[in-house]
């Protein structure tokens, strides 16, 4: 999507601090952290919630999965603990409609979350 601030972002239309990138997704550090880690992994393809998603997109899904084990080992946090985090929607806290996960950890999570 032309308009899609994480489109913009995948395409390096727009500059960002990329942990990690394949084919699939790109991983960045969030421009407003609210932790010590807070990386963005956000699909290439776009995708605007997880109320979008559907039977091809099970790979893809999986895949954000293990890429954020990876990078939370390679942030130094699977050790301690992490989470990793979708807001879908308005009312879940979804601020950019481009699905996408934020892996938080360098602290400690408190629950319930707010």
């Amino acid at each position: 999507m032309s308009d899609c601030l994480f489109c913009k972002i995948a395409a390096k239309n727009i500059p960002s601090k990329v942990i990690y990138e394949d084919e699939m997704l790109i991983a960045i550090e969030d421009i407003n952290p609210s932790a010590p880690v807070h990386v963005l992994l956000i699909p290439k393809k776009h995708i605007a919630s997880l109320n979008d998603i559907g039977d091809t997109d099970k790979s893809l899904l999986g895949h954000i999965q293990v890429i954020a084990a990876q990078i939370a080992k390679e942030q130094k946090i699977a050790k301690d603990g992490y989470r990793l985090v979708n807001n879908c929607g308005t009312m879940g806290g979804q601020e950019v409609m481009h699905l996408h996960y934020h892996l938080l950890g360098g602290r400690e999570m408190l629950w319930p979350p707010g």
